[in-house]
């Protein structure tokens, strides 16, 4: 049990990642890593199942080969949009009030308040996740679960968050990988495995936002106590940045990724030099080429970035803690590696802001890739799986060849889940475990296209792709402006979020 295999797969909108990790004890070594575009998923969603494990089976395959093994099961990565939280609480009464409440009880707590919220709909909804935010044993409240275990009382009351999404998307998932004789260990929410991979435990003790800048969605966790206080997700990220570089300079998508990637930067007054340079787009054709000041390129990526965190300023707001967030904001995605994009939040929140890299906790043979901001969605479920004992994961390819029977779950047909009109009303949040009333089993960043791109190179450093290395260290913390952020986005953010209150 201890000596065994994970592997973990990150379905993100604008790329797949599979990981395998071998676990010895309390050891995890990476021992592969690798990245390709995804199609199919729309805002960390799977939509067209067939499109997805078109990406996805050859690099299984690939997985497989290197590694000469065969991959019988996976824990995965579900949706961080359109999903909801709201508040719950479980009660057990006419305890013996000379019995010490225990761990045990803790947990039953916890299993009550999962099994029993009472959905709108079971076929259409499906309980992600729950997080205890506070217990009372009558008399004394906001008590945290080490603080109450041990104590006599006759009541144990406990207070929850309860995150709510569709069935659809978690369906869709077993729909993928049953297509491709694999079995779904586990399914999780990803704030909870990012916060794993990226914060520290002082961070979420005293306070932190973890923005994750994913391709599809952007979110933000607030902790606070070592607990998840608030979550919200909003339906932007890097492919919305994207877009709006196609859209603006009516070039193809793929060009516009790669020309992100080689120049993508915030705050056009303060590139120096680089702000001056033109970036000559051979046009292939007789039609005359286009040319694109690198300044115009930060001006579209900064007002995106500035909506993006505008929406996540106003969450963070919201949810009760704005002044508690000692440790200001962790940014993590592959969003983050654009180039003054950390200076720009600290800017615009007066929060200090670092990069979210994943946290030496596991060691990697070798396996580019495993420590970048991109990359913290699979280590975390890497983390949780490990610490959840998820069995083996793999078969020796000798094991496979000798004839070893390997069981998956019964073959779908669907190829595309249709989405209902109340699915597209509905908004908002999760992490994930398993449980009756429909609930399911428990359980980002850009490449290029496969056909070549031409290859942007940046002048300053004679090199092409995404930018990383360490960020310097914050400075000292600003005062928020809550009432500029405030006016600056309560329009919008009632047109994007108007059904989907907390």
């Amino acid at each position: 049990m201890e000596d065994r295999h994970i592997v973990a797969i990150d379905l993100g909108s604008s790329k797949i990642a599979l990981s395998v990790a071998h676990i010895n004890g309390d050891d995890i070594e990476v021992i592969y890593y690798k990245e390709m575009p995804s199609q199919g998923i729309t805002k960390s969603r799977i939509l067209t199942v067939s499109r997805v494990n078109e990406a996805l089976k050859p690099l299984v395959e690939d997985a497989e080969k290197e590694l000469s093994i065969k991959i019988t099961q996976v824990v995965v990565g579900m949706p961080k949009y359109w999903v909801r939280q709201v508040t719950a609480k479980a009660l057990i009464k006419d305890r013996n009030a000379d019995e010490c409440i225990t761990e045990e009880e803790i947990e039953a707590l916890k299993t009550s308040a999962f099994d029993t919220y009472p959905l709108d709909d079971n076929n259409k909804e499906s309980i992600f996740g729950a997080v205890a935010q506070s217990f009372s044993n009558g008399e004394e409240f906001q008590l945290l679960e080490n603080e109450i275990i041990g104590m006599p009382s006759e009541v144990l009351e406990g207070n929850f968050k309860i995150f709510i999404g569709k069935r659809t998307p978690l369906h869709n998932i077993d729909v993928a990988f049953n297509k491709l004789g694999i079995g779904v260990a586990r399914k999780y929410f990803t704030p909870d495995p990012v916060a794993k991979s990226v914060l520290t435990p002082s961070e979420m003790e005293n306070g932190v936002a973890l923005i994750d800048l994913g391709g599809g969605a952007t979110s933000v966790s607030v902790y606070y106590g070592s607990i998840m206080r608030h979550y919200a997700s909003i339906p932007f990220g890097g492919k919305s940045i994207t877009n709006d570089i196609k859209t603006e300079c009516m070039i193809s998508d793929a060009l516009a990724e790669n020309i992100k990637k080689a120049y993508g930067a915030c705050m056009p007054d303060k590139l120096l030099n680089l702000s001056e340079k033109i970036i000559q787009i051979n046009s292939g054709s007789s039609a005359p080429n286009k040319q694109l000041p690198v300044k115009y390129l930060s001006e579209i990526i900064t007002h995106r970035v500035r909506e993006i965190t505008e929406a996540m300023l106003y969450e963070i707001e919201i949810s009760g803690f704005a002044d508690n967030l000692r440790n200001g904001i962790v940014l993590t995605g592959g969003g983050a590696e654009l180039t003054n994009c950390c200076n720009y939040i600290k800017e615009l929140s007066g929060y200090t802001v670092r990069k979210g890299y994943p946290r030496h906790q596991v060691s990697s043979n070798g396996c580019s890739g495993v420590f970048e901001t991109s990359a913290a969605v699979s280590v975390g479920l890497i983390l949780t799986a490990k610490n959840d004992h998820v069995t083996d994961c793999v078969a020796s390819e000798s094991t496979v060849r000798q004839g070893t029977n390997v069981t998956f779950g019964p073959e779908e047909t669907d190829e595309t889940i249709p989405e209902t009109a109340q699915e597209n009303a509905d908004d908002r949040t999760g992490t994930a475990d398993s449980g009756n009333n429909g609930r399911e089993s428990q359980n980002n960043e850009l490449l290029f296209p496969k056909e070549e791109i031409p290859v942007v190179k940046n002048p300053e450093t004679g090199k092409g792709g995404k930018k990383g290395g360490n960020p310097k260290p914050p400075k000292p913390k600003q005062t928020p402006i809550w009432t500029k952020v405030k006016n600056l986005f309560s329009d919008m953010y009632e047109n994007i979020s108007n059904d989907n209150e907390v």
